[in-house]
């Protein structure tokens, strides 16, 4: 468990170091500026600002106090219906620097550029097409805080729903009652949704696709996303790992769910060794295995659902996962509704079908399991009833027995 939590440390450090120098100075060059060439610097953080506010940027070049003439350069807006800045700005020989105004029109997410207003302009500016300026614009800024704390609800939600199953599993020293079609699908799923979130979280060649392809749109991607679906490939893991060390009866992948995991393997094979030739783009390839998913997450919990239909049971299908399940997918589902209303990018949530897909599907088969678990199938047939949650693991005395050497361990009276 300490090496877990290790490698979700080192996950976060990682975001935080690719995001910090995705963002960084855009002074910094990897060749040092000649004699008569210079660097244009903008900043570096994104500018963030409210609907009807006005902010600025600072522009400044380097080396300092060497320019021979003022320099002009058009300043361009990817989305100018967002803000409201001057076509123009000039930047002094005397204090090399320039302030542009900016006001903020509409909710969104753009990005300022700049270019020569001469093409024989007398400076160099080597850097001049990687200065780019992101600038968010929001209805509310304290959403924003509320969006992330939702984010973290979910994860969290999401990422324990996946262990009263396996302290199931281990209490009953069985998985009998656990569908293996549905664990399968869910490691295929993670795993492709895990490449999915990687790529449009930390990959700025695929951000700047899926920006280009939607003007003043917003990756709904956050580092919570990232974690929770490396986490749950490595539980769905463990579970699968459970299942052949425990009692299972019998129970084995059924031919359906062999066919349809090769189908699924051998499109994302394919569609990999298309992109790596080139003929695909890395962003739909990344949205092909988002379809993967979207479609696992239908169909995952079909073979559940069928199999506690033909048992008449729910026993060995924890409630415990279905609720924390239902409780993170209302989350996620929320966090992509504030985030639409408050970049005003309401199309953003089916540009990632596969999240909103995840919460939505998800809580409709909850909602099934809870039906089945508390309405239909509250009192297992006799055969099954021996077998229930409640079932100890251990005799009366083995339980009393390790009770007390817990309990003297503890130096607590027993």
């Amino acid at each position: 468990m300490t090496r877990v939590w290790k490698a979700v440390l080192t996950l976060y450090v990682l975001a935080v170091t690719a995001v910090s120098v995705s963002k960084a100075g855009y002074c910094d060059y990897a060749e040092p500026p000649q004699e008569g060439q210079f660097l244009l610097c903008a900043g570096g953080n994104a500018i963030q600002t409210v609907v009807g506010h006005n902010t600025s940027l600072t522009v400044t070049t380097r080396p300092q106090y060497n320019l021979t003439e003022d320099l002009v350069l058009n300043v361009t807006s990817k989305d100018p219906s967002l803000i409201d800045i001057p076509e123009h700005v000039v930047i002094s020989d005397s204090s090399n620097e320039s302030v542009i105004p900016i006001a903020a029109l509409r909710a969104g997410k753009t990005h300022i550029q700049f270019q020569y207003l001469h093409s024989n302009s007398a400076h160099v500016i080597v850097n001049l097409s990687l200065v780019i300026r992101e600038v968010d614009i929001v209805h509310w800024e304290p959403l924003n805080i509320i969006i992330t704390i939702i984010g973290w609800i979910y994860f969290v939600a999401w990422s324990v729903s996946f262990y009263p199953q396996i302290f199931l599993n281990f209490y009953r020293r069985s998985v009998v009652g656990l569908n293996f079609d549905f664990l399968a699908y869910n490691l295929t799923g993670f795993l492709c949704y895990g490449v999915f979130n990687i790529g449009l979280y930390w990959i700025p060649e695929v951000q700047r696709e899926y920006l280009s392809q939607n003007p003043g749109g917003v990756i709904q991607v956050k580092l919570n996303d990232v974690v929770f679906t490396l986490h749950a490939v490595a539980v769905t893991a463990f579970t699968i790992f459970q299942c052949f060390i425990f009692e299972r009866k019998g129970q084995r992948l059924s031919i359906i769910a062999i066919l349809l995991l090769i189908i699924m393997w051998l499109f994302a094979i394919i569609s990999l060794f298309v992109a790596v030739g080139g003929k695909l783009s890395w962003l739909l390839f990344l949205n092909f295995l988002s379809y993967i998913k979207l479609f696992v997450t239908i169909i995952k919990y079909v073979p559940q659902a069928w199999m506690n239909f033909r048992r008449k049971s729910t026993v060995g299908w924890s409630i415990g996962n279905v609720i924390l399940d239902f409780t993170g997918g209302s989350f996620s589902i929320l966090q992509m509704f504030l985030i639409s209303y408050n970049y005003d990018d309401w199309n953003s949530i089916f540009g990632d079908p596969t999240k909103f897909g995840l919460g939505f599907f998800s809580i409709c088969f909850d909602l099934l399991f809870m039906f089945q678990h508390y309405v239909l199938y509250r009192n297992p047939p006799p055969d099954l009833a021996k077998d229930t949650e409640k079932e100890p693991l251990l005799a009366e005395s083995e339980k009393e027995g390790k009770m007390k050497r817990l309990m003297t361990i503890l130096g607590i009276n027993y």
